[in-house]
């Protein structure tokens, strides 16, 4: 296969630092504008400042090794990575000279028209830059390595449905084990299964799935979760989920109304407040948050204290724990007592934290190692719970198929530790429900 030149965006290098190394025995052509937006973004508290310091002192080694202006081998088996000047003249007169896309593209044009038979190709996750390639005859394509999802991909539901004799149905409802086996269906640990008779459609049972040497279970109705009860079956799915003390990681995924923040909050109230019962409470503090956007940055903007500088982003938040609570007076009791935290996920990073219930909000903003950082924080007795929708995401370094959601819904949808609902009927009105669904 003749060796073709890649020239990187910006995103593909804050997106992952090491990308650089993951294109084979070709060579990677860095413009100079590339090197001066990453050297904006280096001071960063978040993922991407810490992919553009890490991708700095790679070149900075790189660097050391010999001339990047006339190219450093990668490692063994590696292409050249050489930096570029850019010719704007090649550009068409309409185009912005000023906008950083055009001046990388043409790097691209340059090195397209001096590098003979080579075939050049840029790598952006950037849609437009890539149709701006193509109507100028350059080689694009997204960069794709971190996906955990193909395009073609659906995400994991957390439900499956499964054909059976109509017996088998009469026997799970009167009580008796039933087993489905690994021959039949390809089922993961805590996935709920619909039992469908073969001979009617109408009739039908759902279980939960623990392993193939387990009955499957019947799912546990609860009627008053903090006041709660579950309105549809996704939503008895995620309660039983939430309420179950041998799954710690727990995720939700669906549009807004379907319920899942609510559920999710009432079921760590109902777990960490002693309400005179002589049940004791299974963990100790409940603790919310949810991503500032970007992760680690706006709250200086504001202005006011910390707690002053939260309230804009906790508010969604605080919204459904006051619609709990009852009152906004009862929610700043527990919250001054500490068995109630609420608080910027950035805050979260660093600590140790045991005998918790977490519940982490719109966790599609973040992304895989931002994901990876939080759950490596989870201790002994720990609940965690991610909530979000996949299709609502204004984090421009991930997307549907590569944020921190979808990917741990993915790598642990395998495990017993985990289990996950997609919840798709929304609860809060009927005009919520139409918006969500048509808009």
């Amino acid at each position: 296969m003749a060796k073709k030149t890649y020239v990187l965006d910006t995103n593909v290098y804050l997106t992952d630092a090491s990308s650089i190394f993951k294109f084979g025995n070709n060579d990677i052509l860095l413009p100079f504008k590339v090197l001066e937006e990453i050297d904006k973004h280096k001071k960063r508290q978040d993922a991407v400042g810490r992919n553009a310091r890490m991708i700095i002192r790679t070149l900075d080694e790189l660097r050391a090794k010999g001339s990047l202006s006339k190219g450093v081998r990668i490692s063994k088996g590696k292409g050249l990575v050489f930096a570029r000047h850019q010719d704007m003249s090649l550009l068409p007169e309409e185009f912005d000279r000023q906008d950083p896309d055009n001046i990388i593209i043409s790097s691209a044009l340059y090195e397209n028209n001096n590098n003979g038979r080579r075939k050049v190709v840029v790598v952006t996750r950037d849609i437009n830059m890539r149709i701006k390639c193509d109507a100028l005859g350059i080689a694009s394509e997204d960069y794709e390595i971190d996906q955990v999802l193909r395009e073609d991909e659906s995400l994991y539901s957390g439900m499956m449905q499964h054909l059976v004799d109509d017996q088998v149905i009469d026997l799970f409802y009167s009580g008796d084990d039933i087993y489905i086996n690994e021959d039949e269906a390809k089922i993961n640990p805590n996935q709920f299964v619909m039992l469908i008779s073969s001979n009617n459609d109408k009739k039908t049972a759902i279980g939960k799935f623990i392993n193939y040497s387990q009955p499957l279970q019947k799912i546990t109705n609860y009627k008053d979760v903090w006041g709660i009860k579950a309105r549809n079956k996704e939503q008895s799915f995620a309660l039983d989920l939430l309420m179950d003390s041998n799954i710690p990681v727990v995720s939700l995924v669906g549009a807004a109304g379907t319920g899942k923040t609510l559920c999710a909050i009432a079921a760590g109230l109902e777990q960490t407040l002693e309400t005179g019962s002589s049940k004791a409470a299974a963990y100790k503090r409940l603790i919310v948050s949810r991503p500032i956007q970007p992760m680690g940055k706006d709250l200086g903007y504001l202005p006011g204290t910390i707690e002053e500088k939260m309230d804009p982003w906790l508010a969604p938040i605080l919204d459904n724990l006051e619609f709990l609570m009852g009152s906004k007076k009862t929610l700043d009791m527990y919250v001054d007592d500490g068995i109630i935290e609420i608080e910027a996920l950035t805050y979260i990073r660093g600590r140790s934290i045991a005998n918790a219930f977490i519940i982490i909000d719109e966790s599609q903003q973040l992304t895989q190692h931002e994901i990876k950082t939080i759950l490596t924080r989870i201790g002994e007795n720990t609940k965690i719970v991610l909530t979000g929708d996949v299709e609502q995401i204004d984090n421009v370094y991930v997307d549907e198929h590569s944020n921190g959601l979808t990917y741990v819904i993915e790598k642990f949808k395998s495990y017993d530790l985990s289990g996950h609902v997609k919840m798709e009927k929304g609860e809060r009105s009927k005009v919520a429900t139409l918006a969500a669904k048509v808009l």
